[in-house]
């Protein structure tokens, strides 16, 4: 088992200069207030003990004064479980702090940092976080792994970080607590203090790296973004598409840059990320420069429709500000899905079209193709011409596919102008409870 964490060395990597009001102390949860990231915000801090049912009133308590004030809240979660002596009290106080934890949610960032053993109703509650992150040598789980184990289901590195990485829970992992406090307070500094705040903002510098056409998505979004602004979340989950808060210009935004096919888990990712920026109106600058959704009837079964479904929903019903950097190809569905922006910009040289550029000359030009010497070389003559000439950038602006053209060197200023366009942005959505998109 983890061992319990000294709380007074991560509050010191945590709250800024190591301040902090202590609220309450008593029991097994401990909150406080104070500024992080230079943004004011809760802490509530479990101590390792079991949970009594006034421990989780006090985390209620928290998370209600937090959204009266309109200030994030960082839970801190190492936890022997629930006080079984209080019986079925303890299963409804959990419930009660989901209901709590829901309710907050979009109002105000609630961000969950595993620091020791984490599992059950407590595993539930920091997964249903904004954000998790957690320590190497924390453990997060539903299922002790030894019990797990004892059953004949035995699973290498079940409950660790590595595994809440790959799972897509654990969003960011950090060598130890204090460094994952530390992570904690950059987020959190980097995210509005709630859902009716602006998007924070810097300074910065540009990056050291010119944009340049088919750059693998990370490289993408480094071009794009500030110098050191970069902090990726869910980098163990869904590889092919990478997701990362940053500033641009000094304004904090959210990036999606696809890159290669994207998989259901890929989607899913992609669709998590852009519901949490819609939430609390960040900029979402998304880059797109890929082969598409895999073409795979096993990853179709596996929810690969209904997470594209989800990724296209998820993208037109966001109401924050939204562009997108056609930087390479966009054809068919995933321009569907992930074009759905307020200003696109195509990058010259990228390839959008409805049809990948050789299966349309394959119908529109058959007959010619037929006739020619060589098939397989007509082909590929008339889908190079196809496409310079139907699917280029300037086809695309012309078509009304996109909105703006640049040259790759372009791509960071022309990003930095459709954000500045977009800043005083308003919308509204049609009266309903809410949309059922694919989930």
């Amino acid at each position: 088992m983890a061992s319990k964490i000294n709380q007074n060395d991560v509050f010191a990597r945590f709250y800024d200069d190591g301040v902090s009001t202590a609220l309450f102390q008593q029991g097994a949860v401990s909150a406080a207030f104070g500024c992080a990231g230079g943004q004011q915000v809760y802490t509530i801090w479990q101590t390792g003990e079991a949970l009594a049912v006034k421990d989780v009133d006090r985390m209620v308590r928290v998370l209600d004064l937090a959204a009266e004030t309109g200030c994030p809240v960082v839970t801190f979660y190492q936890s022997a479980g629930a006080l079984l002596a209080e019986g079925l009290d303890a299963l409804t106080a959990s419930a009660k702090l989901n209901a709590a934890i829901a309710k907050v949610s979009g109002v105000i960032p609630q961000i969950a940092v595993v620091v020791g053993v984490c599992g059950g109703t407590s595993a539930l509650a920091a997964a249903n976080a904004d954000l998790c992150i957690m320590a190497e040598g924390a453990e997060l789980f539903f299922t002790p792994p030894f019990t797990s184990a004892a059953k004949g289901d035995k699973v290498e590195g079940a409950g660790t970080a590595a595994a809440a990485a790959k799972a897509g829970v654990a969003a960011i992992t950090a060598p130890d607590a204090p460094a994952a406090a530390a992570l904690a307070a950059k987020v959190v500094g980097m995210l509005p203090s709630n859902n009716l705040a602006g998007p924070a903002c810097f300074d910065f510098q540009a990056p050291d790296a010119a944009f340049q056409a088919g750059q693998a998505p990370d490289k993408a979004a480094a071009a794009l973004a500030d110098a050191g602004s970069l902090v990726e979340v869910w980098a163990g989950y869904g590889k092919n598409v990478y997701t990362a808060l940053a500033t641009i210009a000094g304004e904090a935004v959210g990036i999606v840059a696809a890159g290669e096919t994207l998989c259901h888990n890929c989607t899913a990712k992609a669709s998590r990320f852009v519901r949490l920026c819609d939430a609390f109106s960040i900029p979402v600058v998304t880059v797109v420069d890929t082969q598409g959704f895999v073409p795979s009837s096993a990853d179709d079964i596996a929810g690969g429709m209904r997470e594209a479904a989800r990724l296209a929903a998820t993208y037109a019903d966001a109401t924050t500000a939204r562009v997108c950097l056609l930087a390479g190809r966009a054809v068919g569905p995933v321009y569907t899905a992930l074009a759905a922006a307020d200003l696109k910009i195509a990058v010259d040289g990228c390839v959008v079209s409805p049809l990948e550029p050789s299966a349309a000359v394959s119908v529109l030009y058959k007959e010619e193709l037929d006739a020619s010497a060589s098939i397989p070389a007509a082909t590929k003559a008339k889908a190079a011409a196809y496409a310079k000439e139907v699917c280029s950038a300037a086809a695309a602006v012309a078509a009304g596919a996109a909105d703006m053209e640049c040259a790759p060197a372009g791509a960071r200023p022309a990003v930095v102008a459709a954000l500045d366009i977009l800043r005083t942005k308003r919308a509204a959505r049609l009266p309903k409870k809410h949309g059922n998109m694919a989930l």
